[in-house]
């Protein structure tokens, strides 16, 4: 899909990596540039989990970019990319003298990619990261029971920045193709997460009240649906039930022979049910408590009405549906940590995917990519030995 583009990836920890591996899975070539002094800080991490779930299928090349020589070589790389992504803190590229007007003026084809904690405005020169871009953006508000905010169980803000970044990317190479032009984007975590919560402030707005955190929702009828909550069944499992049309009510009350539910006209509608939530609450309740989660679980399927388990991320190792697509491929780190970690979730008809690879130890690729650009051995040897380049690191 896209090899024949080159990425330029100044990432850390998440985000900046994410947009990284997104292009990467759809066959983009990134270079990950990576500092001196241990690279992606990710990599530091005992475990170097967060390393191993956002860096597959990239090459890695240390470059001191606060040295003229790695700067200059920056440059010559950048000739040859058609992307650059960077999640660094505000202003640190321009004040390496690599902001977008340098990087326009010797590439003038170049798209630059930066996600920063804020778009341009009041707080744009502040830094900001994920959790607290949570807590700021009404997130948190709403994940937490009250007086306790709470972030979302993943990097959300970061990974889902990261995606409106590639699209914002996807955008710009397709207007490219049109003026021959790159352009520079911005992405901003605040703003992603204020995204985010944007049916809740139109809420607020319309009602002219701030909704309650989540936790306090009777959920089923705040989402708009009678039926749509966790039950626990005969052994005492969990299982989430979500009746949200009136084809699931017509068949879930056929399966399970509640025959007085459905003969009650009102409850044939969703807005009926709603009306008496309670009743129809109790009785799923009932129901579900009357057969073991495996059971249920079976009837529900064959009726078609929507149910969840609740997983573990340990759960989804043995997913039936994850292993039947293979979905899951296993990636070792520099320092020997091993796991299966997802593939993007999308498939696209015209494209198998990447060939997976590990993520790269620290400088694995920079001997290889210098030569590329018309060093000789002499002159890199030179590099590694001034500390502009770095080979590769050992378990890193």
């Amino acid at each position: 899909m896209l090899s024949d583009i080159r990425v330029l990836e100044l990432g850390h920890i998440v985000a900046g990596p994410t947009a990284g591996l997104i292009l990467s899975g759809l066959g983009a070539e990134v270079i990950k540039i990576e500092r001196p002094e241990g690279g992606d800080q990710s990599r530091a991490r005992p475990d170097q989990s967060i390393f191993l779930a956002y860096n597959s299928n990239k090459q890695s090349m240390v470059l001191d970019l606060k040295n003229p020589k790695g700067k200059e070589i920056f440059l010559q790389l950048l000739k040859t990319a058609d992307i650059v992504v960077d999640n660094y803190a505000p202003g640190a590229l321009d004040r390496l003298g690599l902001g977008y007007d340098t990087m326009s003026s010797t590439n003038p084809k170049i798209i630059h990619c930066s996600i920063k904690g804020f778009l341009p405005g009041p707080y744009g020169d502040r830094p900001l990261l994920d959790e607290p871009a949570q807590m700021m953006g009404g997130l948190a508000y709403m994940t937490g029971p009250p007086g306790r905010p709470l972030r979302a169980g993943a990097s959300v803000i970061d990974i889902s920045g990261a995606m409106f970044g590639v699209i914002g990317i996807l955008a710009a190479l397709h207007e490219s193709q049109r003026t021959g032009r790159g352009q520079k984007i911005q992405v901003g975590l605040f703003e992603t997460t204020v995204f985010f919560v944007a049916h809740h402030m139109a809420k607020a707005g319309v009602t002219g009240i701030c909704p309650p955190p989540m936790p306090e929702w009777n959920m089923g009828k705040e989402a708009g649906w009678a039926v749509y909550k966790i039950f626990i069944t005969q052994d005492q499992k969990q299982l989430f039930i979500g009746i949200t049309s009136n084809a699931h009510w017509e068949r879930f009350c056929e399966e399970f022979q509640v025959h007085d539910l459905w003969e009650d006209v009102s409850l044939r509608t969703n807005a009926g049910r709603i009306k008496q939530h309670t009743l129809v609450n109790e009785r799923v309740k009932k129901i579900a408590g009357e057969f073991p989660r495996a059971e249920l679980i079976d009837r529900l399927e064959k009726c078609q009405v929507p149910y969840s388990i609740v997983n573990t991320p340990m759960d989804l190792f043995n997913d039936p549906h994850l292993r039947g697509r293979e979905h899951l491929f296993r990636v070792t780190s520099p320092k020997g940590t091993s796991s299966e970690v997802p593939a993007l979730p999308v498939t696209l008809s015209s494209w198998p995917g990447p060939a997976r690879t590990n993520p790269p130890k620290l400088g694995e690729h920079t001997l290889a990519i210098m030569a590329d650009l018309g060093y000789s051995p002499d002159q890199i040897e030179g590099l590694v030995q001034e500390g502009v380049i770095g080979s590769v690191v050992p378990d890193l």
